[in-house]
């Protein structure tokens, strides 16, 4: 090709001025073509020959070719018309010198690329092979392509969720449990930490004070925490005890040769491997077990020995210690057990008596208490401020009327956030979507949110106004208290003497036993036989009375039914009712009264034998502390009535 580039120019008689000055032009197609446009252009500006270029004399024109092809800017002097043809021989040998060299260096740069790339490809092979080798494993399109993927899901994720974005940072910000955290951190911020269980209904920040607690006390200098203590949760209701001892994420267990689990080296070997637990992965920090009272039994015995030697003991037949191929971790796990020092927190929303006796006495209890509406609407307030959202007093009072749960109140307050915004985007979708534009929450969209939860209201109706028949109890379960509504009507019995009592099955076997024995006392007091009456019990909402704290309760709509004198309704009641008209002691205290408070009562009559301190959230309750059934009359009915 280069060769009959330069011919182009030697086929041209040189006498000519027209066959010159197509002879000067060919020579400039000729180098546009090597160059290029823009570069020959960037070339003749930068020697100084772009106006020679574009010049019309011919003269000029073969000045440029000579400053470009010798790329010297300095040559001034206009060559001669007559020395045109020789200046252009000169130059095409120059051109075609060029062209040669040019080709060459191509030429060997390509055999030079294709040898660099034969030895990076072999190299490439080699190591692979290597690395497969050390690695005894293979790679392959599948493979890559899954790692692919699992890289990319590493690489994306979205925003924390509200319960992580919205949970307390500090234990000042944990609501409503003072003495609680108070009496946790006595155990926790000592030279000495115990080992505890916290008690308490759900949602109300156990968890949460477990992990600040031990946060605060890594900062103590008295207490054994380092700051790499770490704090590991696990929840009860996923363990589960293997009775092969295969498996075992809490305690750790062994990976023999024939578990297909075991590494491929040892398996080989015929070496067991000891895998340490969460126990282990405790070491020196905190173990949270959540729901610890709904643990197996068997592993509960098991938890207590790990307690007792802070050590978890392996074991396998087939371990050897005279076997010299067994690497020395294992051989240290065997002979001295993994390492288990830590202290134990639990949690339940269970009573002390459903929990295990023997983990009982080896843990102290600490009680968390429910919380009040206002509890709850001050942990609203300062969930908005993380949130960046304002939320008006009545929406915040409405959710802590659907709701005893701090974190199902954090949740609903979630709720209407993204409703907010679902609305403002609904509303103008072309509008930038601010995170620093406040968010009002309205008591309308609280509501709305409650209603899609399908929550119903934990605050009674209007009890201002009297009612016959109708009296509110008190009951609880687990640590939640709770207001049951009792009601008796009564009628004349079809057959004199014959009178049927009508009972909701729902309620338990227990209330029905303390409606016989309000019938007695009644009987006893007034001389009225209720067989004379048709009479239908019934516990609103089909609640569960367990135990016979109702007593006092179910005696009072049935004197109140037969007598036709109204009841107070802002009042509620809890005793036991005994055949001597005695109101007898009863348990869950606090919890009845976070009840009544939740439900919007503040006046409750209990049995005097229960006079206590009542806590600091309680201290506008009213207590009527009564003795007897007639006390408890001239106090709930609402007209003078002699027994």
């Amino acid at each position: 090709m280069q060769k009959n580039e330069i011919n182009i120019f030697r086929g041209l008689p040189g006498g000519s001025k027209d066959k010159l000055k197509q002879r000067v032009k060919s020579f400039y197609d000729m180098l546009t073509g090597i160059y290029g446009a823009d570069t020959l252009i960037l070339k003749a500006v930068k020697l100084e020959a772009l106006s020679l270029m574009r010049s019309k004399q011919i003269e000029k024109r073969v000045l440029g070719l000579q400053k470009i092809i010798l790329e010297d800017p300095t040559m001034d002097r206009v060559p001669l018309l007559m020395e045109i043809p020789n200046i252009m021989e000169q130059l095409e040998e120059q051109a075609a010198e060029f062209l040669a060299q040019r080709t060459l260096e191509e030429s060997l740069e390509q055999k030079i690329s294709r040898k660099l790339q034969e030895k990076h490809e072999e190299y490439i092979r080699e190591v692979k092979k290597q690395l497969l080798k050390e690695e005894g494993g293979a790679e392959n399109p599948q493979t890559l392509k899954k790692y692919a993927w699992v890289e990319k899901m590493h690489s994306a994720a979205l925003s924390s969720s509200a319960m992580e974005f919205l949970r307390p940072s500090s234990l000042e910000e944990i609501v409503g449990q003072e003495k609680g955290i108070r009496a946790l951190m006595s155990k926790l911020a000592s030279s000495f930490p115990q080992h505890l269980i916290i008690y308490g209904p759900p949602g109300i920040g156990k968890t949460a004070a477990a992990r600040l607690a031990l946060e605060a006390a890594k900062k103590m200098p008295h207490t054994p925490f380092s700051r790499e203590a770490p704090f590991v949760e696990v929840d009860a209701t996923t363990l589960r005890w293997d009775p092969r001892e295969t498996t075992n994420p809490l305690l750790g267990s062994v990976h023999d040769p024939i578990y297909q689990g075991a590494r491929k080296d040892l398996s080989e070997g015929g070496i067991p491997e000891p895998k340490p637990g969460l126990v282990s992965e405790a070491h020196t920090g905190v173990l949270f077990i959540d729901e610890i009272g709904e643990m197996d039994p068997y592993l509960q015995s098991k938890l207590l020995k790990v307690l007792e030697d802070k050590k978890v003991y392996f074991d396998s037949a087939y371990y050897d210690p005279s076997d010299p191929q067994i690497p020395k971790y294992i051989r240290k796990l065997f002979e001295e057990g993994a390492p288990a020092d830590f202290v134990l927190i639990g949690a339940t929303t269970r009573s002390p008596d459903d929990v295990s006796p023997a983990l009982r006495s080896r843990c102290n209890a600490v009680y968390f208490e429910p919380l009040s509406p206002e509890n709850i609407v001050e942990i609203i307030k300062n969930a908005s401020k993380k949130l960046n959202v304002d939320v008006s007093q009545e929406a915040a009072m409405l959710i802590s009327r659907n709701t005893s749960e701090g974190r199902k109140g954090v949740n609903l307050l979630a709720d209407a956030y993204g409703l907010a915004r679902y609305i403002r985007y609904q509303e103008d979708p072309d509008q930038p979507d601010e995170e620093n534009e406040k968010i009002f929450i309205s008591e309308e969209l609280a509501k709305e949110v409650v209603q899609s939860n399908r929550l119903a209201p934990t605050i009674l109706p209007e009890t201002s106004v009297p009612q016959v028949g109708k009296v509110h109890g008190l009951a609880v379960a687990g640590y939640l208290g709770s207001v049951l509504e009792i009601e008796v009507v009564s009628f004349p019995s079809a057959e004199p003497g014959k009178g049927k009592i009508r009972f909701n099955e729902a309620a338990g076997s227990m209330a029905r036993d303390s409606v016989y024995n309000a019938a007695s006392v009644l009987r006893k007091l007034t001389g009225m036989d209720i067989g004379a009456f048709d009479l239908h019990f019934n516990v609103v909402g089909g609640g569960n009375i367990d135990g016979p704290s109702a007593g006092a309760a179910l005696f009072l709509a049935l004197y109140s039914s037969l007598k036709q004198i109204p009841l107070r309704q802002d009042i509620a009641v809890s005793g036991e009712l005994s055949l001597q008209g005695k109101v007898k002691p009863v348990g869950g205290l606090f919890e009845k009264l976070y009840g009544a408070r939740v439900a919007g009562i503040k006046s409750v009559c209990l049995p005097a034998v229960n006079l206590c301190e009542l806590p600091s959230t309680l201290q506008d309750m009213e207590i009527i502390y009564v003795h007897t059934v007639d006390e408890l009359l001239s106090r709930m009915l609402v007209k003078e009535c002699s027994a």
